[in-house]
C-alpha cells in the first residue's frame, strides 16, 4: 500500500487513540491533530469519538473544526460519534450536527413488550447486510462488527449497511467523499482491518 499522509481529528472525544493503533497493526501510520491545515492537507482523514452529541457540537463550533470537515474534499471517515456527528441533527441534546448527511440522529426505544429483554446501548457483535459502495466487498455481507451506541441513524438514502437492533438501522453511510461507520472498526478484528484498509485505499 503507497504511504500516505493519514490524519486522526483529535477534537473533545475518547477513543481516538485505539484508531491510531489498529491503523499501526497495518503498518499505517496516522497523525492526531486539530491543526486546520495539517486536516485540510492530509490524504485521508479519520473522525472517530466515543462521547456526548451536544457538548462535542459545541466544542467543534467553538474551534472551527465544524466548518473545517464540512469543506473537506479528501476521503473522510466518521466511526461511532464521528457518523452520528455528521447527521442533521441528534436527540442527544437536542444538537444541531454537521448536516453532511441529512438525517436525524434518535434514541433506541425499547419495545413494550420485550421478550427478548433487549438493553440500551445496543452494546456487542452485530451483523451488517445490504452493503454498498466503498468501504465494503461482497465477502463482508452479513459478518459481524462491534458496536456500542445508544443513538442511530434511521435507513435513508445515503446508508450502505444495514444492521438490526430492535429495528433497522444505518450501520455505515456514504456521500460523495464522505464515508461513516457506526460500529468500531477498531474492535471489529479482521473485517475492521479490511474496512480500513480499503478506506486507505481510495
Amino acid at each position: 500500500m503507497a504511504k500516505q499522509d493519514i490524519v486522526i481529528i483529535r477534537y473533545n472525544a475518547g477513543n481516538i487513540r485505539s484508531v491510531k493503533n489498529a491503523l499501526l497493526r497495518l503498518d499505517i501510520e496516522a497523525e492526531i491533530t486539530g491543526d486546520p491545515d495539517r486536516i485540510r492537507k492530509a490524504d485521508k482523514v479519520i473522525f472517530p469519538g466515543v462521547g456526548e452529541a451536544s457538548t462535542t457540537m459545541t466544542h467543534l463550533n467553538e474551534t472551527l473544526l465544524s466548518d473545517l470537515i464540512r469543506e473537506l474534499k479528501q476521503p473522510v471517515l466518521g466511526i461511532c460519534l464521528g457518523m452520528q456527528l455528521m447527521g442533521s441533527r441528534s436527540e442527544e441534546g437536542d444538537a444541531e450536527c454537521l448536516n453532511i448527511f441529512d438525517q436525524p440522529v434518535v434514541r433506541f426505544q425499547l419495545p413494550t413488550p420485550n421478550p427478548d429483554n433487549l438493553k440500551i446501548p445496543h452494546m456487542g457483535w452485530n451483523r451488517i447486510f445490504d452493503l454498498k459502495g466503498d468501504l465494503f466487498d461482497a465477502s463482508m455481507e452479513g459478518e459481524y462488527v462491534y458496536f456500542v451506541h445508544s443513538y442511530y441513524v434511521p435507513i435513508g438514502d445515503n446508508t450502505s449497511a444495514t444492521t438490526i437492533y430492535i429495528n433497522p438501522f444505518s450501520s455505515a453511510m456514504q456521500r460523495d467523499n464522505f464515508f461513516a461507520t457506526q460500529f468500531h472498526p477498531e474492535k471489529s478484528g479482521t473485517v475492521g482491518q479490511r474496512i480500513f484498509e480499503r478506506f486507505i485505499k481510495l
